[in-house]
């Protein structure tokens, strides 16, 4: 299996490095902790990632261009000649979708919907294999990885993974056929 490790964001080293040095602001405090808990997450799923078969080629932290906009992809996974983009999430707590909007279920604000950011990167990526002449199929998961998060009214074809479903959707990975193996030769 061929990996790229991640490395911790410099945000995040330069944030922690203050905090323990003087008191951050109340906003660079939350930038902190909340730098700090998707890193835990983004860790937590690229362990979860080492069983995987030797012939997967897993890619984290990817910082990409195309269309001078950049992108970050947390892990990009290309296996059976099939690319897998994860948004890995670690929220915490109850959530719920209405009207295509995300809300916290506690506090009832809005918050970013994930999935836009996933359609984003997805769609960003697609545009940069074809301007290098690939057409290799794309899908895309955001992989919430905190046991302690629930999301409430998602609609049955979110191409999301829940903390419950992550074992099977790992086990399923497992079984994606090695690309070369799956093709059949050329008549010649």
């Amino acid at each position: 299996m061929i990996n790229r490790l991640r490395f911790e964001p410099k945000e995040l080293e330069m944030l922690r490095f203050l905090s323990r040095r003087l008191e951050l602001p109340l906003k660079n405090e939350n930038q902190y902790l909340h730098l700090e808990k998707g890193y835990a997450g983004e860790q937590h799923f690229d362990r979860e990632l080492q069983d995987l078969p030797d012939s997967c080629i897993i890619l984290n932290d990817q910082l990409l261009e195309n269309s001078n906009t950049h992108f970050q992809i947390d892990t990009l996974l290309i296996a059976g000649g099939t690319i897998f983009i994860f948004e890995v999430k670690n929220y915490e707590g109850d959530y719920y979708i209405e009207n295509e909007r995300w809300y916290s279920l506690l506090s009832k604000t809005e918050i970013k919907n994930p999935l836009l950011q996933l359609q984003r990167s997805e769609t960003l990526l697609r545009g940069l294999l074809k301007e290098f002449g690939y057409h290799l199929p794309i899908k895309s998961h955001l992989i919430f990885i905190n046991p302690g998060f629930q999301l409430y009214q998602a609609p049955i074809n979110i191409p999301a993974v829940f903390p419950s479903q992550l074992n099977r959707f790992l086990e399923k990975l497992k079984t994606i056929p090695n690309a070369a193996k799956s093709r059949k030769p050329e008549a010649g």
